[in-house]
């Protein structure tokens, strides 16, 4: 069976409570509660891992290299706009790589609009909330 693995970043944890008007009030366990449905429809196997410590999101990047995952998915949030440390990170990697983002990253503040990790990302998806996720499981799927 595939291996597709879902990396939530920093604050993801508060999904479901932060800022409703950005990321609704879905949590994350829901969030892979879905991504785990549609894994099982698509015959895939979806790992997820959350941390809010850049050097742990590194290590398990390293680790699904070492794993020889399919496939990764990345909602890295804020990391998403300065994290070098995790854009060498996925360069490692040799499989489609999926940005994602639940809102619209390009019409928020300015500082969002960049994301270090776009030159070595298969794609990204943004701005469609919880549907993002499922849409990138169904692009990394496609990638393959």
């Amino acid at each position: 069976m595939k291996k597709i693995v879902m990396l939530h970043g920093i604050n993801h944890n508060m999904f479901g409570k932060r800022d409703p008007k950005q990321y609704g009030t879905t949590t994350l366990d829901e969030i892979d509660g879905k991504l785990q449905a549609l894994g099982k429809e698509l015959g895939v196997e979806v790992e997820s891992y959350q941390t809010n410590c850049e050097g742990d999101m590194c290590d398990r990047i390293h680790k699904a290299y070492a794993d020889n995952a399919d496939a990764v998915l990345i909602n890295a949030g804020a990391w998403t706009h300065y994290s070098y440390g995790i854009r060498d990170a996925l360069a490692i990697l040799t499989v489609p790589v999926v940005e994602i983002h639940m809102s619209n990253i390009h019409a928020r503040e300015e500082f969002r609009h960049k994301s270090v990790f776009a030159e070595i990302v298969k794609g990204q998806i943004c701005g469609f909330g919880v549907e993002s996720y499922l849409l990138g499981l169904r692009a990394a799927l496609s990638a393959m």
